[in-house]
């Protein structure tokens, strides 16, 4: 298969599912301000904060309204993580491979793109935020359903599905930290209600809530983490993401699970079996942002190997773009 294929199916992946988590965090706030209005002035810098990009927002918008922060998460064609800018991304990428894509999968990606720019002539995201953001997801939902119903499982499919996966994983995490940056300002106030509205909101973002209730029926903080980094089930956690990208890491380079012959397979087994190897208690000891930091910069390693390995480019600088 050409690298040059294989890269743009990659990064097609990645930037369809990183157009759908941009609204899931945006989607934190949205939740918790239906339960708390009242917080609705100091809760959109942690959008921006979560992203690394805080200084970029600052230069071009300065204060954290809500209307600036969906504007730079959503519309925003000078930000590259933007949702507009992913989701023009990923269609150039499906463009330059579309003899090996399903014609509905080509189909729905470009009338995604093509609904956004109406929505943004519309300012549908800005006069029903709440609708525009579950359109967003939705249609992320039925671009990787089509991917997993409509192309032959081979090794097209397989790099499509571990770039999915691994921005799921970031992501996930990236969700999850979001409550490292709503920190209450009183150490005694964490178990309250607030903070548990804070901790539904995180789940409902991740669309885990229902699915956590089923499991463990009460909000409480460890059991949180523990759902959405070491569920093993739930397909949005971090651990099933990692294990299903190295299942399908293994099934295109024919070693067998548990051996390793290129950096990617090293740098995604060494992850995968330290994860393992990691409890709930340990992550909490540690310090939950301090672990999902190391995790983010441990997954941008990863996404480096996969890119040198297979497609013989330089690593990228900043958080995960697609080379040229």
């Amino acid at each position: 298969m050409l690298s040059r294929v294989a890269n743009s199916g990659y990064w097609m992946c990645r930037y369809v599912e990183r157009a759908e988590n941009v609204a899931r965090f945006l989607g934190v706030n949205l939740n918790l301000l239906l339960d708390m209005p009242s917080e609705a002035g100091r809760q959109w810098e942690p959008m921006i904060q979560v992203t690394g990009d805080h200084e970029e927002f600052q230069k071009r918008y300065g204060e954290y309204t809500q209307e600036n922060v969906i504007q730079f998460l959503t519309f925003d064609r000078d930000y590259p993580n933007s949702i507009i800018s992913c989701l023009y991304a990923a269609r150039e990428n499906a463009r330059s491979i579309r003899e090996i894509i399903s014609s509905e999968m080509w189909e729905q990606l470009n009338t995604f793109y093509l609904d956004l720019k109406h929505s943004e002539q519309t300012s549908l995201a800005f006069r029903d935020p709440n609708k525009f953001l579950s359109i967003i997801k939705m249609r992320g939902h039925m671009f990787s359903g089509l991917m997993y119903s409509t192309m032959s499982h081979g090794e097209a499919w397989h790099f499509n599905r571990m770039g999915l996966l691994l921005e799921r994983a970031d992501k996930t995490s990236r969700i999850l930290d979001v409550k490292y940056f709503m920190l209450l300002p009183r150490p005694e106030e964490v178990g309250a209600p607030f903070d548990n509205i804070q901790w539904a909101a995180v789940l409902k973002s991740a669309s885990a809530l229902e699915m956590y209730r089923k499991r463990f029926h009460r909000i409480a903080p460890k059991q949180v983490i523990e759902f959405l980094l070491f569920d093993e089930q739930f397909p949005r956690s971090i651990r099933h993401c990692l294990t299903k990208a190295e299942e399908s890491m293994h099934w295109i380079t024919g070693t067998p699970m548990g051996r390793f012959s290129t950096p990617a397979e090293k740098a995604l087994g060494r992850l995968k079996a330290d994860f393992d190897y990691t409890e709930s208690d340990e992550v909490v000891a540690q310090g939950v942002h301090e672990f999902l930091d190391n995790l983010q910069t441990r997954l941008n390693k990863v996404d480096e190997a996969v890119n040198c390995t297979f497609f013989k480019l330089r690593p990228p600088q900043k958080e995960q773009t697609q080379s040229q």
